[in-house]
């Protein structure tokens, strides 16, 4: 089973910086989600052998998309806890994002690309 759009978008949000380029196609992402665009709450959390690693948590004032895609760079390379994240570590994080849905809590986990 492949990883939801919300995953892959955090994955792809910590890739653009490790390798420096804008790889995110964010209008296409919209268009083809267009849920991506609501206001919600998230926090995304890094783990590393299920022990935290960064975490970061947005306002509701930004659209899905760029919560996930700030959220995602900011814990894995600003959470003033840690070290900026390395390529070598990525490979070995877990992504959790946890949504603040009018609906309730929603959180999903995200396996290490290696394990």
């Amino acid at each position: 089973m492949g990883r939801s759009v919300l995953l892959q978008l955090a994955r792809d949000s910590i890739q653009e910086v490790l390798q420096a380029q804008n790889s995110i196609d964010k209008q296409t992402l919209l268009d083809e989600h267009p849920l991506l665009r609501q206001a919600v709450k998230t926090t995304t959390n890094l783990y590393i052998n299920n022990e935290l690693r960064g975490s970061y948590e947005n306002n509701n004032r930004l659209s899905l998309a760029d919560a996930i895609i700030i959220g995602a760079k900011k814990a894995a390379f600003e959470d003033s806890a840690f070290a900026p994240l390395s390529a070598s570590e990525y490979l070995y994080c877990e992504i959790e994002l946890i949504l603040d849905t009018p609906q309730g809590i929603i959180s999903e986990k995200d396996p290490a690309i290696l394990s």
